[in-house]
């Protein structure tokens, strides 16, 4: 699982103090919106001829009715079966009046004021992109970080390459180390994985420098491996570890100064005041609202995040403000409500909803539940054992999952599943089918999130119980190869995300990142799930691509559905909220190769044009 779904790392963050809205606030040197977007103006307004129902209105006394604005574009694509695609589409404040042709909709004024805009007569017009899974928090303090991955990552500001093999990482992370004048800085860097990289200990980092603290945070964001500077700097020695719980200290290995999931989690609280200052905090948020809008993305939402308080407050100073150009909801953890509050959970629940504030809320009658562990470890509950044996692990047990899943389904929330392995959604199945029987709802949306492994079997029967998907492609792209020969073998990592088969059945999905898991590009997730070619560029099981105009769904419609929100955005029709992504190119009609290379312009968001910042 993310590291952001981690009960411990929540304990972690309460017992850490975190800045707070002024601190953060107050690192900025310079923060103004003019940082990450640009608002565009629009030209003359054109006047409608004709009889004035201006006119008409002052005759009777009423209010002039307000101007449209009419945007021209080579194409619009609506994901509206009635009017699949047009070229012009009508606003009124922030909310979408009219779909047509630029005559259609002049015609249609009547005689209310308008003004075309051409801004967009060379440009593809989709419905505004959604980020339906992302870590905000996490992704602003890797992404702040020195990235040395086993992936491109392409930035706002800048493109960092891939390090794909052990000489290319311990060379990236040398340069590092020079590139930082002062020789007791820290360096932390993030994107380390072993089976791309090779083993790294304290003692290579040792080797780099003994006078700076070097933290390597893995990939997957569950361990550290650090320097010996960095022990003595941070106060972790032999006995901070023999004080922690036995699982944690058989998860570290002070020597090598390698700290992993329980391990990591016990040193954390010495680490997170380095990691985490209220500039790296600042600096990493304000750089998820560039990456955001610079990737098309007019909503975000966290399923999931940690239940504190003061985290969300920690998030709000940045993301909340009124000229952001997306909105991003937050739904609870209910492992941890459930966990802590086992009489009141439900009432607990419902204390978060008022934690949001300006364009930041926490969604009410959702809630974020786990099953089984994480792809990047290895760690899905399968039905058949890994290559090297065992079958995996709970994150919730079976029957702690399925009291709080039982809890939350009779009052009525929709639940969000975090689930990997097979087995594990065997597991959810049959909390879903057992709650049907004993009491059934109509439309209960129940989310399966990530579905890394699954079976045919379990698809019909996800479509037969009203279970949707949110799926995460990029798992074929960065690991298929890696997994045919550890780990699952050649069938399973093949056939990951199943998404063929999620498509013919007919079963409702969506696409999400997981940010930082996956980069948190719409487009490119698109591209992931219609091509499902691996790192070495072969095609993962050809058969389990998804159609190009379901992967769009999956970033707009889909997406939309399955946080409940399909009525007010995710399709360009009348009475919609006006939110629009601006792209160079259509694709639906681009080569499919080339999806994720179209370039944004910008993005309409609530009736506002704004361009991404050059």
């Amino acid at each position: 699982m993310c590291i952001m779904c981690n009960s411990a790392l929540a304990e972690a963050f309460r017992n850490y103090n975190l800045p707070s809205r002024r601190q953060i606030l107050r690192s900025a040197t310079v923060a103004t919106a003019t940082a990450y977007l640009c608002e565009a103006t629009g030209p003359v307004p054109a006047e409608a001829g004709g009889a004035s129902l201006q006119d008409l209105s002052a005759q009777l006394g009423r209010k002039e009715p307000p101007k449209i604005t009419i945007y021209s574009a080579k194409e619009i694509i609506t994901l509206d079966p009635d009017r699949p695609s047009a070229t012009a589409v009508a606003v009124l404040g922030d909310r979408i009046l009219a779909v047509g042709s630029v005559d259609d909709l002049k015609a249609a004024a009547g005689g209310q004021s308008y003004m075309i805009d051409n801004t967009f007569a060379d440009k593809v017009i989709t419905p505004g992109l959604i980020a339906q899974h992302d870590h905000p928090l996490l992704t602003g303090l890797t992404m702040v970080s020195e990235i040395i991955a086993i992936e491109d990552w392409v930035l706002p500001s800048r493109f960092v390459p891939a390090a794909g093999s052990p000489a290319a990482y311990r060379a990236r992370l040398a340069d590092a180390h020079t590139k930082l004048k002062d020789p007791t800085e820290l360096l932390v860097t993030w994107g380390y994985h072993p089976v791309f990289h090779g083993p790294l200990t304290r003692s290579d980092l040792d080797r780099i420098s003994s006078t700076r603290p070097i933290i390597v945070w893995h990939r997957s964001a569950h361990e550290f491996i650090v320097n010996s500077k960095a022990l003595t700097a941070y106060r972790i020695n032999a006995a901070s570890v023999a004080a922690l719980p036995n699982a944690a200290q058989k998860q570290s290995n002070l020597d090598e100064g390698h700290f992993w999931e329980g391990g990591m989690f016990g040193v954390l609280p010495k680490l997170l005041p380095a990691i985490a200052t209220p500039d790296r905090l600042r600096r990493g948020l304000e750089f998820v609202v560039r990456y955001y809008h610079a990737n098309g993305v007019t909503l975000g939402c966290e399923p999931g995040g940690l239940f504190s308080k003061q985290l969300q407050d920690a998030q709000n100073a940045v993301l909340s403000r009124s000229d952001s150009p997306f909105r991003i909801y937050f739904i609870p953890d209910g492992k941890s409500i459930s966990a802590a509050y086992p009489d009141t959970t439900v009432s607990e629940t419902e204390k978060v909803l008022g934690w949001g504030e300006g364009m930041t809320a926490v969604m009410p009658g959702a809630i974020k539940l786990f099953a089984d562990g994480a792809i990047y470890s290895l760690a899905m509950r399968v039905r058949e054992p890994y290559l090297g044996g065992g079958t995996g692990e709970w994150i919730m047990e079976p029957e702690v999952f399925a009291r709080a899943f039982r809890v939350y389904w009779d009052a009525g929330y929709q639940i969000h599943v975090h689930v990997n392995g097979d087995a594990g959604l065997d597991t959810v199945l049959d909390n879903v089918e057992a709650s049907m029987r004993r009491h059934p709802r109509y439309d209960h949306r129940t989310v399966a999130i990530h579905l890394a492994v699954s079976q045919k079997d379990q698809i019909e029967r996800m479509k037969r119980l009203g279970v949707i998907v949110s799926a995460n492609p990029y798992y074929v792209r960065a690991l298929a190869d890696a997994y045919s020969t550890e780990g699952l073998g050649p069938e399973r990592a093949d056939n990951m995300v199943r998404l063929g088969d999620i498509e013919r059945a007919g079963v409702s999905f969506s696409l999400h990142s997981d940010m930082p898991m996956a980069p948190g590009q719409p487009l490119f997730l698109m591209h992931c799930a219609v091509n499902r070619t691996t790192v070495s560029g072969r095609i993962a099981a050809p058969d389990q691509r998804a159609g190009r105009l379901g992967a769009l769904k999956g970033v707009t419609l889909n997406a939309a559905h399955s946080l409940r929100l399909e009525h007010d955005m995710g399709s360009i029709v009348p009475g919609k909220l006006a939110n629009f992504s601006i792209l160079e190119d259509n694709p639906l009609t681009v080569d499919t190769e080339n999806i994720k290379d179209i370039p944004v312009w910008g993005t309409i968001f609530e009736g506002k044009v704004l361009q991404v910042a050059q």
